[in-house]
């Protein structure tokens, strides 16, 4: 822009600042309508970030998403982004890139794949979005502006299965997105069916899907970078993904059951990482395990009362049939430990005492190892999914002893976040852990500003930033 239009613009703005129309407070987003032909622009948008030495990536993300999706709602076609790198210095250049190629690709999204597209409601996507980058620094900034590509498209990849519902997505339609992304990436995909699971002794997984006339499945997807040594010990990444979860035997109250098509997004957190970690070529070795299975009422159904065999052997009590969440993920665990992994993360809709705990602001934290604990919750700080750290005393396995079997699948009222993951810790030893308890995070039921409603893929970012930094504990 030359300094004509620039003078012309920075007046408009001045003016705004003058009658309190605009104050560039986070996220204020202002529609600015050209009245000059020397402006190269229809419209002006601006975007609020407060104080600019408190700026992050998760906030410059966020805001370029309400932007852009204020933008698609006004009808604008094609968007140029100006980067206010002299003010954001504590980010730089390839930060603020990163972090706007992110927030344009995540706020644009919408899931609108079963609404007729008449001519009154046609989603009428942006054709373009320009990012103004600084002379001389091209090559850092198409770097970064990839990277966010990459990551974004994972994260919206994920939604995209996370708002399907249980009709369409079940554990076998899971598995078969699984197999579609390793021939997509050139990732080893394993699933195992019903007569392997039994044969291998899968109990958990069985007994919560022996109640559905769709068979659970347990996935399991192998990252080996280019350069990596054989025998190199992984990550692994282990997720809950019970693709409707009526509670079973123990039926949920029908109010807001449809949202648990839901309960399935910390085994799409784990697809959704997998596919960013690739595409990033990232170099450490990863795992990926998905323990998928539908918990419904039937004849077949596992019942309050019984006591179930897990992959490890250990014995549970079945008190409540809608604590499943732990059982599949207890045989998960399990396997994931045989792996002999450098460390092991989980992610579940796991309880609502965390959603009560925590609201929707952030994930309950719970782990055996505080080097991984503090590592993950930087992640977390980084990305914009904020976790938070819980206790696991010994008192609150206590509560899990069972009368009649290793421990029991509910603690009672009282602590419920943390006796789940304590009953989760049982299967894991002393592999360094760490389990994300996502209920409160992993879905928004109201539009945002700068996402919409449905699916978030909270964790898909936070692995693949504890990934990018990884270095041995």
């Amino acid at each position: 822009m030359n300094s004509g239009p620039k003078r012309l613009l920075q007046r408009m703005i001045r003016g705004l600042n003058t009658t309190r129309e605009f104050s560039g407070k986070k996220q204020e987003i202002t529609v600015l309508h050209a009245w000059d032909k020397q402006l190269p622009f229809a419209r002006l948008i601006l975007a609020g970030l407060g104080d600019t030495k408190a700026v992050t990536a998760p906030l410059l993300l966020r805001t370029a998403g309400a932007a852009i999706r204020r933008a698609a709602k006004i009808g604008c076609r094609s968007v140029g982004i100006w980067l206010p790198a002299n003010n954001l210095k504590s980010l730089g250049l390839a930060g603020q890139a990163e972090a706007i190629a992110e927030g344009v690709l995540v706020g644009s999204y919408n899931f609108d794949n079963y609404k007729a597209q008449s001519s009154e409601n046609a989603n009428r996507p942006l054709k373009e979005v320009r990012i103004a980058i600084e002379k001389g620094r091209l090559k850092e900034s198409v770097a970064a502006v990839r990277a966010g590509e990459r990551i974004a498209g994972a994260v919206n990849y994920a939604r995209d299965i996370a708002n399907e519902p249980g009709n369409v997505v079940y554990p076998h339609k899971l598995a078969e997105a699984a197999t579609r992304l390793g021939r997509e990436l050139r990732l080893r995909v394993r699933v195992w069916d019903r007569r392997k699971l039994a044969k291998e002794g899968f109990g958990g997984l069985l007994a919560v899907g022996g109640g559905s006339e769709r068979e659970p499945r347990f996935i399991r997807i192998d990252y080996a970078p280019r350069g990596a040594r054989a025998g190199s010990r992984p990550l692994v990444f282990v997720g809950k993904a019970i693709t409707f979860d009526s509670g079973g035997i123990s039926i949920k109250p029908s109010d807001k059951m449809d949202e648990m098509k839901f309960d399935k997004c910390g085994g799409v957190a784990v697809l959704g990482a997998m596919r960013a970690i690739a595409a990033l070529k990232l170099p450490v070795p990863v795992v990926g395990l998905i323990s998928a299975a539908e918990n419904m009422p039937s004849a077949t159904s596992y019942r309050p009362g019984d006591i179930v065999t897990t992959y490890s052997g250990t014995t549970i009590e079945v008190l409540n049939t809608d604590a499943e969440g732990r059982i599949v993920l207890g045989d998960a665990l399990a396997y994931a430990k045989r792996l002999k992994p450098q460390a092991i993360i989980d992610l579940a809709t796991l309880t609502g005492a965390c959603v009560v705990a925590l609201g929707p602001f952030a994930a309950g934290l719970f782990s055996n190892n505080d080097k991984l604990s503090g590592r993950v919750r930087a992640a977390g700080e980084m990305t914009g999914d904020r976790v938070w750290p819980f206790p696991l005393w010994d008192d609150y396995h206590e509560m899990i002893k069972s009368p009649v079997a290793d421990i029991k699948n509910t603690g009672g009222r009282y602590g419920g976040a943390i006796t789940a993951a304590a009953f989760l810790q049982k299967f894991v030893g002393d592999v360094p852990w760490v389990h994300l308890d996502i209920a409160g995070t992993a879905w928004t039921t109201e539009e945002k500003p700068h996402l919409a409603r449905g699916g978030t893929a909270f964790g898909v970012r936070l692995l693949v930033e504890l990934l990018r930094s990884w270095a041995p504990l």
